[in-house]
């Protein structure tokens, strides 16, 4: 359905450096910049998220949060730790989510400019 997602930041260094860390550990990583946006995914110019240079940057409001695609527990368990590591706050730590599914384990982070992101593995590890 969707071609990519854009969000504005107010710091684009700063939001680059955690969403390095974050995507890198779901196996994203940086796929093209310049001087006002960085872009994520996977293929070279194809970018599926772009970061956006904008001094007026807000997160959307209450009840919006974006939900990345994690190949495993330990993948969403490296994001949670990159996005501390990283100016990002602990919004709910990697762990079961019964709630939602029997197998939803994911963990969840606000990022340098209060966007809510969360890192989801439905599969059972090995």
């Amino acid at each position: 359905m969707l071609h990519h997602l854009s969000l504005g930041v107010r710091d684009l260094a700063i939001a680059g450096a955690f969403y390095d860390a974050v995507l890198g550990a779901l196996g994203y990583r940086r796929v093209f910049e310049d001087d006002s946006a960085i872009g994520y995914g996977l293929v070279d110019e194809e970018d599926l998220l772009c970061l956006k240079q904008r001094d007026d940057a807000c997160a959307p409001g209450p009840g919006f949060h974006l939900a990345f695609s994690a190949p495993s527990r330990a993948a969403v368990q490296a994001f949670h730790r990159a996005a501390l590591d990283h100016a990002g706050q602990d919004n709910g730590p990697a762990g079961l989510r019964p709630d939602y599914g029997d197998t939803y384990y994911a963990a969840f982070v606000t990022d340098p400019d209060g966007h809510r992101i969360e890192a989801v593995c439905k599969q059972v590890d090995a």
